[in-house]
């Protein structure tokens, strides 16, 4: 199967240039690229999609160049809804680093197609004023860039000379990346296209080169809201700003009419066998098969199996079906944080009932109470029966939480000060 085909059967198509010529061109291995602007200290589940696209195409052999925006990054993308905060020099740099350290995972750096990481600010740094007008500048209408939506919408508002001129740059590292390199491809999300589509514009005008282009569709949820936001904000790809548990988390709690489709967007499993399982889901959707499948091999991805390992043992021994004692203090602390943490000082003595109170698993005292003698109230997954049970060291797991638990499905952590 020629890769194009396996990315319109996972619906990971939303726009091409020519699709019979870029099908003609992935019929032999040819170079490719998709850029990222370090607009934040990491990536986001956003970027994800472009990430595994990548891996997808260097998988049928073609090579990859993913490229961190040194220089794109300190100008900014413009957005619909105003303009973009300029970090410093200093800021794009070190973050530049930490995304190019980020995508290199999700590719391989050795072997025929080996993949290369790319940072525009190289032929950008020394390239005067005057060549970039004379030299990129020449080829951009200006009818046509002020026709752009993104343009067009902040007119009456106002938009910078630096943002209105971002998709020069951009071009610009397909015309280098062609030039350097072969690349005769791009590739990035739906909300990219015109920006991409320029890049292959410039390159036909520059060089007289026929090159190609492909943009993934905007994920969204169930309610065609954006996807890729929890309560708690955006999904990192950095497991110093987002655990792996709650990362997991994320997916496990993927809506039953869109699991399907994050499964074939977003991991390598056959599309016969995400059908199948599909199917079984919807005949339990309570196991949840379907959203476990995708939790665990999305997770894998992104952290390592070890972080998969530990997040199902952290989601059994959280409800019972696990020992807690087992759990790495790392990933109880992170559980916990995710189901929610109340400080309880032990000079207050707190007992069983003020820590059901001040977690917010029951409205008052007498219903703390109530729940206790009724026998749905527990500690450490042990049954409690005695309201006034105070929580000392004893009960203590690392020295300071306890888990504290109503019914089958609430959970709280205590964290003992």
């Amino acid at each position: 199967m020629n890769v194009i085909d396996d990315l319109d059967i996972r619906g990971l198509l939303a726009h091409t240039t020519d699709v019979e010529a870029l099908r003609e061109a992935l019929s032999s291995p040819l170079t490719f690229y998709v850029g990222f602007d370090p607009t934040a200290p990491s990536l986001h589940v956003g970027n994800l999609l472009q990430l595994v696209t990548a891996r997808r195409l260097q998988l049928a052999g073609h090579k990859p160049l993913l490229l961190v925006g040194g220089s794109t990054g300190l100008v900014g993308d413009p957005k619909e809804s105003g303009e973009r905060a300029m970090n410093t020099k200093d800021v794009v740099s070190e973050w530049v680093e930490r995304i190019a350290e980020q995508v290199a995972r999700f590719v391989e750096l050795d072997g025929p197609a080996a993949a290369l990481i790319v940072n525009n600010l190289d032929w950008t740094q020394d390239l005067t004023t005057i060549d970039f007008l004379r030299d990129i500048g020449k080829h951009f209408p200006v009818n046509r860039m002020l026709a752009r939506e993104v343009v067009s919408s902040r007119l009456d508002k106002g938009i910078s000379y630096t943002e209105f001129s971002y998709v020069l740059l951009q071009s610009l590292d397909y015309l280098e990346l062609y030039r350097r390199h072969g690349c005769t491809l791009q590739t990035g999300g739906s909300d990219q296209w015109g920006n991409i589509t320029a890049g292959v514009e410039l390159v036909r005008r520059a060089d007289g080169a026929i090159v190609h282009a492909l943009a993934t569709p905007l994920v969204t949820k169930a309610d065609d809201t954006k996807f890729g936001k929890t309560e708690s904000g955006t999904v990192w790809l950095d497991s110093e700003l987002m655990s792996s548990y709650a990362f997991y988390q994320f997916w496990i709690n993927s809506e039953d009419a869109k699991v399907g489709e994050y499964l074939k967007l977003f991991t390598f499993v056959p599309v016969g066998e995400i059908d199948a399982l599909v199917d079984e889901h919807q005949q339990n959707p309570g196991l949840r098969l379907a959203q476990r499948r995708l939790a665990a091999e999305v997770t894998a991805l992104v952290h390592g199996q070890d972080e998969v390992d530990a997040a199902v043992l952290a989601s059994s021994a959280l409800f019972g079906s696990g020992e807690l004692a087992e759990l790495p203090e790392a990933t109880l602390d992170a559980a916990l944080r995710e189901a929610g943490v109340v400080d309880l000082p032990l000079s207050g003595a707190p007992t069983v009932v003020d820590a059901l109170e001040a977690s917010g698993l029951v409205k008052s005292r007498s219903e703390a109470r109530r729940t206790v003698s009724e026998g749905g109230a527990y500690v450490n997954n042990v049954r409690i029966d005695d309201p006034d049970l105070a929580l000392d060291p004893t009960h203590a797991l690392h020295g300071s939480w306890v888990v504290l638990r109503r019914g089958k499905r609430a959970v709280s952590g205590v964290k003992l000060v």
